[in-house]
């Protein structure tokens, strides 16, 4: 039965509409998952080595440290790592153990990109310690439990995957912990790490973790399975409607019908209250790179960068999946006497609303002068002018339909937030980075600043222009998007 699910999700994955763009999507993550297991393996071996020339026990410093590690994995794993979807409702007409459908959507989980790649360090740094002469029973058994601490997390995240903003609540708890460590007020690591000691001192430690481990598996398998019924644990959540008129947003005239759905919808789902959290967060981005605290970070282009981040949070993480976000009633809307301009615009001007909100709150970063502050401001003309038309471009091929009841059911898609969001990001960063080089290396970085403000001045004046292009592909690809929203799982 596992093999017949195995082809299920292979025909699954190969005839959805947006094949080539996932196909392309997923050969892009390659690149990058490639990326971080080549600095996870750098980790892996030299970690021991970087220690002991610092004249550091290197188990022991790890062992200290490890506490951060589970808690910074559990953080991430809640913002980023999607729950494997199985389209599960067909499957319960068919005469399938529970159980079985139960096993195989938690083992998908098992096989997860953020579960295998911790194993390229723990395996090398093991790799290292047994061939420097430790134990060999010893680093087994240490081995045995990190993987179960990473596990728990992965099974955490499925049981907390309905909660809301959990990833900003254990993000925050990681920054006060190290904060106060820094400061001297409490070192949570006086108590973690006598615990990780014990694991790779003793024979018998490193059972608490696998028994749990064991224990929270049972838990979420006995608790999903419980609940998988057609009428009972899938069924929707009906809350108490609530009406709001916004009659002042009706003087724009279709744009204005436009934003008041966008303020509605942002306001009353999961996905998009998550987004615009997420948005914040990204105005908080320049103090790990204006501070001058990472050195990595401490060059003239990673602030330009920071200064598109930090103005534009809302329009990558939002604008990103246009027309996504009206995917649950676009064929409706398509029925209608709807110009496409009219739609494109009310987007538009959401997202230059709040670039320019965003510009306007950022300004305590004039603490760190003046030129930071600019170069803030240069990302939001920038971002106005040019990524804002990107963002809506790439959502004519952005197939991809967002459940906006996303929040509820095991199994479904839950992530308020998709790594994929980000990536497809990743050209609109690149030509204000060279335009800021070139204007660096050949004149000076207030050129630099100035050829991006430039291009970013020209893109709004060429506006109208430019949607009437945006327009055209939207009616290209009309009827393929409607398509791709219709299909289901």
């Amino acid at each position: 039965m596992i093999q017949k699910f195995l082809y299920l999700e292979w025909k699954a994955f190969t005839r959805s509409a947006s094949f080539a763009t996932n196909l392309a999507l997923k050969i892009l993550m390659g690149f990058v998952a490639a990326y971080f297991i080549l600095i996870f393996l750098a980790l892996g071996v030299l970690t021991f080595y970087i220690l002991e020339k610092e004249n550091f026990d290197p188990i022991a410093t790890v062992n200290k440290f490890m506490i951060y590690y589970v808690l910074m994995d559990l953080a991430t794993r809640l913002l980023v790592q999607k729950i494997p979807v199985l389209n599960i409702r067909p499957m319960l007409t068919f005469p399938i153990k529970k159980s079985t459908i139960v096993h195989f959507s938690l083992g998908k989980t098992v096989l997860s990109f953020f579960n295998l790649i911790h194993g390229f360090f723990i395996i090398p740094f093991s790799v290292v310690l047994i061939i420097e002469g430790y134990d060999a029973v010893s680093v087994l058994l240490w081995f045995v439990a990190i993987f179960s601490f990473l596990y728990i997390n992965n099974f955490i995240n499925i049981i907390l995957s309905n909660k809301d903003n959990l990833f900003t609540i254990f993000l925050v708890l990681v920054a006060i912990l190290a904060g106060l460590q820094y400061y001297g007020y409490f070192n949570i690591t006086d108590y973690s790490a006598p615990f990780f000691d014990a694991i790779f001192n003793t024979y018998w430690a490193f059972v608490i973790p696998v028994f749990a481990l064991i224990f929270l598996y049972y838990f979420t398998f006995l608790y999903f399975k419980r609940n998988l019924y057609l009428d009972a644990g899938l069924a929707s959540k009906h809350d108490i409607a609530k009406t709001e008129d916004l009659t002042w947003l009706n003087q724009f005239g279709t744009i204005g019908t436009f934003l008041k759905n966008d303020i509605k919808l942002i306001k009353r789902n999961k996905r998009s209250k998550t987004t615009v959290g997420l948005s914040v967060m990204f105005l908080f981005y320049g103090l790990f790179v204006f501070t001058n605290g990472i050195e990595a970070y401490n060059n003239p282009m990673m602030h330009i960068l920071a200064g598109i981040f930090v103005s534009g949070g809302f329009l990558i993480t939002f604008g990103q999946f246009v027309p996504s976000w009206d995917s649950a009633y676009y064929q409706l809307m398509m029925t209608q006497n709807i110009p496409y301009k009219g739609y494109l615009s009310s987007k538009w001007w959401l997202m230059v609303i709040a670039t320019l909100v965003s510009t306007t709150i950022a300004s305590f970063y004039l603490y760190f002068g003046w030129q930071i502050y600019l170069t803030i401001i240069v990302g939001a003309i920038y971002n106005i002018g040019v990524n804002s038309h990107l963002v809506l471009l790439g959502g004519a091929y952005t197939k991809t339909p967002i459940d906006l009841s996303s929040g509820q059911g095991a199994f479904g898609d839950k992530k308020a937030f998709n790594v994929k969001t980000m990536l497809i990001s990743i050209p609109q960063l690149g030509l204000p980075v060279l335009l800021f080089w070139l204007g660096s290396k050949f004149f000076s970085p207030d050129v630099g600043l100035a050829l991006v403000a430039t291009l970013g001045i020209l893109g709004f004046a060429l506006k109208n222009k430019v949607f009437s292009l945006i327009e055209r592909v939207y009616n290209t690809e009309k009827y393929a998007t409607i398509a791709a929203y219709k299909q289901k799982g």
